[in-house]
């Protein structure tokens, strides 16, 4: 077991894990650490706790300590730097005529850098722009071209469903999302159904994929042959969530399908749930 405390820089960003030092931080706590990029403040996110060895990439790096209040004042001057930043680049951009979107701005705490985050739809050859950007701003710039999802994220928004995006608000990493998942979860191929505001799979398809992932072993899928208490029969459809199916039974093909309980029936070959490749073609883009 090793001691650690949680370190995020952005706004329900990815927590980072740090050794504490021997010092106490609080939840809510700012303090200042070094980074890949250089020495940064951050938020704690989770106060000093026990994790297993398993759970943490060491060698962990320690925390240099808790923010003062000058720390802070710099913290917050750096992000209204941010904003003015954001208009001389949006400007600069401009006057290049480059097919670029910006979508955020960042100081690193020392100020020794500018981040500069953009979505585009190819490669975009921004030399002349960082030149300029660091004949205005006389310090390091970076531009760093970002996918759909990551600018969802830092933007925000409103979801279909009504509610503010969940990568906005509480999701701090990205899980894998696809095609596959909506198909074993019932739901209509329609992109404009299972595709969230950024254009891609809606993140919330993962929430509910375990529960689908137990009931797909315990219920026969479309195809399945099974014995049923009338005989057997071929299942055409089912519903996970009832447990339901309806079979087409052997001894009357062209019948009406008869409707039987999972617990009703023996399983004897099991179907597939599957995406076949023209649905796939299709959906590619949203995946």
């Amino acid at each position: 077991m090793a001691e650690i405390v949680g370190i995020r820089f952005k706004d329900v960003g990815k927590i980072y894990y740090f050794d504490p030092d021997g010092q106490k931080f609080e939840k809510g706590s700012h303090a200042i650490v070094e980074t890949v990029r250089g020495v940064e403040c951050g938020e704690v996110a989770i106060a000093n706790r026990e994790a297993d060895e398993n759970e943490i990439v060491k060698p962990l790096k320690k925390i240099i300590r808790p923010a003062s209040p000058q720390d802070i004042k710099t913290y917050e001057e750096n992000r209204a730097k941010e904003i003015k930043a954001a208009e001389i680049c949006r400007e600069r951009i401009e006057a290049h005529k480059l097919e670029m979107n910006l979508v955020d701005v960042e100081y690193t705490f020392d100020g020794g850098k500018i981040l500069f985050y953009f979505t585009a739809d190819g490669r975009v050859d921004f030399r002349e722009l960082v030149k300029d950007l660091a004949g205005i701003f006389r310090t390091r710039i970076e531009l760093r071209q970002i996918g759909v999802r990551d600018k969802a994220k830092m933007v925000g928004g409103i979801g279909i469903c009504g509610r503010p995006f969940c990568c906005k608000t509480f999701l701090g990493d990205f899980q894998p999302v696809t095609i596959k998942m909506a198909k074993e979860q019932g739901l209509s191929l329609n992109p404009g159904k299972i595709s969230g505001c950024c254009g891609r799979l809606m993140c919330c398809l993962k929430y509910e994929q375990n529960a689908y992932d137990y009931l797909l072993k315990i219920t026969p899928k479309p195809g399945a042959i099974v014995d049923t208490p009338e005989g057997r029969g071929k299942v055409t459809e089912c519903s996970l969530i009832t447990g339901k199916l309806k079979v087409q039974m052997d001894d009357s093909p062209n019948g009406i399908p008869r409707t039987f309980g999972r617990d009703d029936v023996k399983l004897i070959k099991d179907g597939r749930i599957s995406v076949d490749k023209e649905e796939l073609a299709g959906l590619e883009d949203i995946e």
